[in-house]
């Protein structure tokens, strides 16, 4: 009871602001569904809010599959972000890891177990030397790391994409690879779902990044430094490794969350398009008040609204489109400084009243 306390005490303003910026995102979202739906607009808002957890079991499970990547992509943006830096390697490194991971499946014979951790680990690497290079360019060159990670995006696709074109392509079809060897995909968890084993991967990974970036002397530095490097070299804080290591890090998530999202959901590479879960890796991480251990959280929620736009829009009642409004409400109001400043501004006040009156009474 003590820690949700402390807990409450530490994180009421962000816990606040969030929940109201979805509160207000969800208010104007049913406004425009409603105008939108017309008649039926009883009906949207049922599919779009209730829709996920009332449409039959296979429907809440997909909630899960679609929280997986997105997870990834958070934990991969935490980390990164936490330096100071704003790169945005996320994608390339989830892409082309799943290049590799596709590769991997494709090209080698394993036992069962051991295909599956070398596609994983090879996935980690992949991530993290792709997280390294905008950082390495900056150092070098002075360039963008948002700019060069961002060019980096088409590079990567184009690249990936073009290996699996020239050697692995299925000819029969002209666009998807060959089927990877059974010892390489993870399995299905839940019975009757698309459900897979990288579930728990993901909540191994969350663990780690959690007691790393809020139980280790490298979290509270990393912490440091992305607030304020000076202060950081004055106490002895050797900069640039923490952030070169944040960049590894955060590259081998996402590295990660590509190789199990190729051999958790696919049995063939069939990523013709590029990726786009860095924004939703921005979004997930304001969501979780930038705390990796909220993270799941915020990804859930955030495939539950499009597992239900997507029932809504499969009904005819609205556009699915109704989530980039949604998002964009929440980013705004959470990125805006001034929002609910005035409350968080009277409770100061107030403790700040209280502790005048409290030490008056000591001294007394």
């Amino acid at each position: 009871m003590k820690e949700i306390k402390a807990f409450w005490n530490k994180n009421w303003y962000s816990i606040t602001r969030i929940t109201a910026a979805v509160g207000l995102a969800f208010i104007i979202a049913a406004i425009i569904i409603s105008i939108s739906a017309g008649a039926d607009w009883n009906k949207a808002l049922f599919k779009f809010f209730a829709g996920p957890f009332t449409s039959g079991r296979r429907t809440f499970f997909n909630i899960i599959e679609t929280m997986i990547p997105l997870v990834f992509a958070g934990l991969s943006i935490n980390i990164m972000h936490k330096s100071g830096l704003f790169s945005l390697a996320a994608d390339s490194a989830f892409y082309f890891s799943g290049v590799t991971a596709a590769a991997i499946a494709i090209q080698f014979q394993l036992p069962n177990g051991l295909h599956q951790l070398l596609i994983i680990l090879a996935g980690a690497l992949v991530g993290a030397v792709i997280g390294y290079i905008p950082v390495l360019i900056k150092k070098y060159t002075g360039a963008s790391e948002m700019v060069v990670s961002l060019m980096m995006g088409y590079i990567f696709f184009n690249g990936g994409y073009f290996i699996i074109r020239r050697f692995y392509l299925d000819s029969s079809n002209g666009s998807y690879s060959v089927k990877f060897e059974p010892t390489a995909t993870l399995g299905t968890m839940v019975k009757g779902t698309s459900t897979h084993w990288g579930f728990v991967i993901m909540i191994l990974v969350v663990v780690f990044a959690s007691i790393l970036i809020n139980k280790t002397s490298y979290g509270r530095a990393l912490q440091v430094t992305g607030s304020n490097k000076k202060f950081a070299k004055y106490a002895g804080i050797n900069v640039s490794a923490v952030i070169i290591s944040s960049q590894i890090i955060g590259g081998a998530f996402a590295g990660i969350g590509g190789a199990v999202e190729m051999i958790g959901r696919y049995n063939k590479f069939s990523w013709t398009e590029s990726l786009s879960y860095v924004w939703d890796g921005i979004l997930i991480n304001l969501l979780a008040g930038k705390n990796p251990a909220l993270i799941p959280a915020a990804a859930f929620f955030l495939s539950y609204i499009r597992i239900g736009a997507r029932l809504m829009s499969r009904g005819g009642y609205a556009d699915e489109d109704i989530l980039s409004v949604i998002q964009a409400i929440i980013i705004l109001l959470i990125a805006s400084e001034r929002f609910l400043y005035q409350l968080k501004k009277r409770r100061e006040e107030k403790e700040a009243l209280m502790n005048q009156i409290t030490s008056a009474e000591e001294a007394a």
